[in-house]
């Protein structure tokens, strides 16, 4: 409850100077009710919703929980948005320039967009991102990646089971789970089920991310059995076709330190096409210094919405997409299968990566 507390203060404040900008623009409304009687009722709203969907589930609670979260997403971009028009409005000022009327209308605007693209880029389906990669010595296959799904009450069993269908048309040899996959809600085992059903030539290999660690890991463990995940836990694995498969837990929560990682890229085999399978896009040169020619991550969502995608840069050197980290070794950052919480997306897309691998020699 302490991250809620924290939250809720952080979002009743943001709401208050939101309401300030609205009590600017149309001052006819008074300051009461937008700056300090809606803040108050919203915050309290959502506190209650986000508590009590946590351990409750079924059609209404979902309503809520979308609700909850779209709206303290709302806010978020809004905050920084009403910032920005607020810092505009002060420099007009401060040069006497008539420009109040143009504000008022190009914020409404704004936010309007804003929350418009954001509901759109939320509910779009992932994209299937054909991707190509040359490793020495690997033979040609088709791996899926699945990463922050973030499955439950957020997302329907029904949503998931179409972007399954879409992965086994592309028939791929394997799938690979980056983590993140399972949060808390009604029908865990039929999302289970519907990921156990998804055949493949090899199989499907999957890592822990942090949240398989917040929801508890026994439960997450049991929940990759029931999906027919084989869990590698700093482990590796050797493909039948000679690929070799490395899976870390999420560095953070289960505290991997760079030795820890050194001594398990140890024991790989160099002669193999060697895969590096992250939830975080972190210890990267530990990677490099045994040239690792391919690593897979996620968690970054991309940032998921603005500014979001800014502020990430600031604590991840690999957000996004390729990066080269030494001559021989590549990453790729997915931006996830869908959202975690906010069911919103903003100048970011969910997607599943389907790498197309292949000797370059």
């Amino acid at each position: 409850m302490g991250f809620f507390a924290v939250a809720g203060t952080i979002l009743f404040f943001m709401q208050m100077v939101i309401g300030l900008w609205v009590y600017f623009c149309f001052p006819s409304l008074g300051w009461k009710m937008p700056v300090l009687l809606l803040p108050v009722l919203f915050s309290l709203l959502i506190q209650v919703t986000l508590a009590y969907t946590r351990t409750h589930y079924g059609l209404w609670e979902s309503v809520a929980y979308f609700w909850a979260y779209s709206w303290a997403g709302w806010v978020f971009m809004a905050f920084f948005i009403v910032l920005a028009f607020a810092v505009l409005q002060a420099l007009c000022t401060c040069f006497h320039l008539p420009t109040r009327t143009f504000l008022t209308q190009a914020s409404m605007i704004v936010l309007a967009i804003v929350i418009i693209g954001s509901l759109i880029g939320g509910i779009k389906q992932p994209k299937i991102k054909h991707l190509d990669i040359s490793i020495s010595r690997a033979p040609e296959m088709k791996i899926a990646v699945i990463s922050d799904a973030h499955l439950g009450i957020g997302v329907s069993v029904k949503r998931f089971q179409k972007a399954l269908k879409r992965i086994a048309q592309e028939k791929p040899d394997a799938v690979f789970v980056l983590g993140d996959l399972f949060e808390y809600g009604a029908h865990r085992e039929q999302y289970a089920q519907a990921l156990a059903g998804l055949q493949t030539k090899y199989g499907t290999f999957g890592v822990l991310g942090n949240h398989e660690y917040y929801v508890g890991l026994d439960k997450s463990v049991d929940f990759y059995q029931k999906a027919r995940i084989h869990l590698l836990d700093n482990k590796t694995y050797i493909l039948p076709n000679g690929v070799e498969l490395i899976g870390i837990n999420d560095v953070h929560t289960s505290r991997l330190q760079p030795e820890q990682l050194d001594a398990l890229l140890q024991t790989t085999h160099p002669t193999h096409p060697r895969i590096l399978l992250s939830h975080q896009p972190l210890l990267t040169e530990v990677a490099a210094q045994h040239q690792i020619p391919l690593m897979l991550s996620g968690h970054t969502h991309r940032g998921q919405i603005f500014p979001f995608n800014f502020f990430v840069k600031l604590r991840y050197k690999y957000v996004y997409g390729w990066y080269t980290i030494a001559k021989n070794s590549k990453i790729y950052v997915t931006s996830g299968m869908f959202y975690w919480g906010m069911p919103l997306r903003f100048l970011t897309s969910s997607e599943i990566p389907l790498l197309h691998i292949q000797d370059h020699d």
